[in-house]
């Protein structure tokens, strides 16, 4: 069998688990748009610091949580989804999920890239397969003993072609703007001018409120209205300033806040919003660990849904 004829039936045979395995809630806002209602507000959790659950046990606690329309999940090396098993190991995550009438709304990859080594096409082949309408890029870092716009330049050629496989397949890449001297996105303008090359549709900003208070503490608004019409999702999480850096704390005692959530209302933003839950210490193996992380998730949630009221 030659190769396109491989790739032909492969694809088929995706597109048929799509319409098996497709989560009910992946877009709760054109859901409701079509059925003429209120567009309803999409919620979803990194669901990183449930890190050795299995995914039914994921999939009930985002269940519990009244208003949550599903999860954002690390498909990455170390993952919960390991991306050489993407075939086999996605499909039951999603399908644990589906049950409880909950999508995978946005998948973290290890993607920025189009390469073999980061099985770069099999993994977005299948999330868009099953239904996943959105993934978060890796992060890419500065060499600071170099010039920065020829670095630029470098990764402006390597994700034409992520973005051009991405826009094909149908699945909308995210970069996140961390914090950092040497993290690309860092102070925004840089991926945004690099964004200018294709329609938001094609490639957008995770937003994330705690990296762009960290780096514009009074800035941040200019920051968001430059990228307003670009933005596919938006992070929540929170932080205080150490006495030299910003320390996590939980999303009700920091920096970050209300007046995120009034700017976001303002520009009419209608996408998912994910909340981070990264000021958690330790791991599934220690005692006591599981309850603090569920309960944790629960009170910034009911947090985070009250400042949007």
């Amino acid at each position: 069998m030659n190769t396109s004829r491989r790739h032909f039936l492969k694809s088929a045979s995706l597109a048929g688990a799509a319409s098996a395995l497709a989560p009910v809630l992946s877009n709760s806002s054109a859901v409701a748009a079509a059925a003429g209602g209120k567009a309803a507000q999409e919620y979803c959790f990194f669901t990183k610091h449930l890190q050795g659950l299995s995914y039914a046990e994921i999939a009930d606690i985002a269940a519990s949580l009244d208003g949550m329309t599903g999860i954002e999940a690390p498909i990455r090396p170390k993952g919960q989804v390991e991306p050489e098993r993407v075939e086999e190991d996605l499909p039951k995550y999603v399908e644990e999920l589906k049950k409880r009438k909950l999508g995978l709304t946005i998948m973290t990859s290890g993607i920025n890239e189009v390469s073999k080594e980061q099985n770069t096409e099999k993994v977005l082949r299948t999330a868009k397969a099953l239904g996943v309408p959105h993934y978060r890029m890796n992060y890419n870092k500065y060499d600071l003993s170099k010039p920065i716009w020829p670095q630029l330049q470098e990764w402006k050629a390597k994700f034409k072609d992520l973005i051009a496989l991405s826009s094909e397949i149908g699945i909308q890449p995210l970069y996140q703007n961390h914090s950092g001297k040497d993290y690309l996105g860092a102070p925004v303008w840089d991926v945004f001018t690099l964004m200018q090359d294709y329609p938001a549709k094609d490639w957008a900003f995770a937003f994330d409120f705690y990296h762009a208070t960290v780096e514009g503490s009074l800035s941040w608004p200019l920051e968001l209205n430059l990228v307003r019409d670009r933005i596919g999702a938006v992070y929540f999480k929170n932080f205080k300033w150490g006495e030299k850096k910003a320390e996590p704390c939980p999303l009700g005692e920091g920096v970050v806040g209300k007046d995120q959530v009034a700017m976001l209302k303002k520009i009419n933003f209608t996408g998912p919003i994910s909340l981070h839950v990264e000021y958690l210490k330790g791991s599934m193996e220690q005692p006591g660990y599981k309850e603090e992380a569920i309960a944790a998730t629960k009170r910034d949630f009911a947090v985070l849904r009250e400042w949007w009221g």
